[in-house]
């Protein structure tokens, strides 16, 4: 997935949480204008949902600390993407002196915002 250049982007690095369980919240949010992306991120119990819409509106104070134009209700969330981090490694001991080990995995955050006035594409689809 290349990061095009256009747009406004936050990037959240090794968040705890599986990408896994992660992504399929990122689904729900991509292409949809910011006001929806939030109000469907702060109705949802996840913790994916947390750290999503953290990103998405750091995404959204960049855009508008960078162009005065734009406006809340003017952007929209172009592409999202949730890639793997590093795994911790931890013991979990069990029983008869057995050990095994627990992977807490690491996911990384790419939220990329543009302008529905600009010529990359249309809010709200």
């Amino acid at each position: 997935m290349a990061v095009a250049k256009t747009g406004y982007r936050a990037v959240s690095k090794y968040l705890i949480g599986s990408p896994f369980k992660v992504r399929p919240v990122a689904d729900l949010v991509r292409r949809k204008s910011y006001p929806d992306a939030m109000s469907v991120l702060e109705n949802m119990p996840n913790k994916g949902a947390r750290l999503i819409r953290k990103t998405v509106k750091s995404a959204a104070s960049n855009a508008l600390s960078l162009n005065k134009q734009l406006e809340e209700d003017m952007l929209y969330v172009r592409e999202i993407f949730i890639d793997e981090g590093p795994r911790l490694k931890r013991v979990w001991f069990r029983g008869r002196g057995r050990a095994d080990m627990q992977l807490k995995r690491m996911c990384h955050i790419t939220v990329v915002m543009d302008g529905a006035g600009d010529a990359s594409g249309k809010a709200g689809k």
